[in-house]
């Protein structure tokens, strides 16, 4: 099975979620063993998405250097990796990822107008050997190894609306499409009302998340899935895993999960080389692992 890119250059605009001003987004293809690189054309500098580039997890992941930052680009790495991107280059005249619909689902639509294409060189994965978990506070996130991936999670909130939730996801593009792409962020207005206070989130909209008062959801329209609120988490996951530089070969499991926990966990993962293997696809695991992207 062969590392992939996009096969034609793919733009789009988009209102930032914090400045609430219009951002430039383009996809780009690139070369076998690039990585995801974001490059912030405004200022002229590159990061690559990775864990050692990520310099906040508060609200978003971010990443980036003295030279500057991108924020929230969880959403748009969950359609990089559940499309199986290896390598692509992201330009942006801004310091945040548009936020679009509060979903992944226009970054597919991206990735559908762009195409994938074959490189001359092997895909790797990620292979977990052992447990790994980290935990604060009651709130876990944890890998174990596995060669079906699924995603395992459950969140807790004590509102009426949202309660307790749980998801197991299998992963494939097709399902990842039809389960977890379209799913939106989601925030209380009593906290929107805080940051936009802090001048932040002043793009944040019903346009592009669900908002919550103390007993019902605002957006007239509801929710695009009875469960939106977890099946958005897995999402998140999905990108910030991503930041691994290859699909995981793992299930992943979460309890009130958070950007901050996934990257604890990545590191985690990389603190020890005894937890993975970087295995090179061929053969019959090629050929099973492909039918997740068919």
């Amino acid at each position: 099975m062969k590392q992939t890119t996009i096969k034609s250059a793919v733009e789009g605009v988009g209102i930032g979620l914090h400045k609430g001003e219009p951002i430039k987004i383009t996809l780009e293809p690139l070369g076998a063993n690039s990585g995801i690189i974001f490059y912030r054309k405004d200022l002229g500098v590159s990061f690559k998405a990775e864990p050692k580039n990520v310099i906040n997890t508060q609200m978003a992941t971010v990443i980036g250097g003295k030279e500057g930052y991108i924020s929230t680009i969880e959403h748009l790495l969950s359609a990089i990796n559940g499309y199986g991107i290896d390598n692509v280059r992201i330009v942006l005249d801004a310091n945040e990822v548009p936020v679009m619909d509060g979903s992944a689902i226009s970054y597919c639509m991206m990735l559908d107008e762009a195409g994938t294409a074959e490189l001359d060189a092997d895909k790797k994965v990620i292979v977990i050997k052992r447990p790994v978990e980290v935990n604060k506070n009651g709130k876990f996130a944890r890998v174990t190894p596995s060669n079906n991936p699924k995603l395992d999670f459950t969140i807790k909130f004590a509102h009426p609306i949202i309660g307790e939730q749980n998801y197991v996801f299998e992963f494939s593009k097709q399902a990842y499409i039809e389960e977890i792409a379209r799913a939106r962020t989601f925030g209380f207005l009593k906290d929107v009302q805080m940051l936009r206070a802090q001048n932040l989130a002043l793009g944040g909209s019903l346009d592009n998340a669900v908002v919550i008062d103390d007993n019902k959801i605002l957006n007239p329209e509801g929710l695009r899935f009875e469960n939106e609120f977890v099946r958005h988490k897995i999402l998140d996951a999905i990108g910030d895993l991503s930041l691994m530089g290859a699909p995981l070969m793992a299930d992943y499991t979460s309890f009130a999960g958070s950007h901050e926990l996934n990257h604890e966990l990545t590191l985690a993962i990389l603190s020890d080389d005894k937890n993975y293997e970087i295995v090179t696809l061929k053969g019959d695991f090629a050929r099973e692992y492909q039918k997740v992207f068919a």
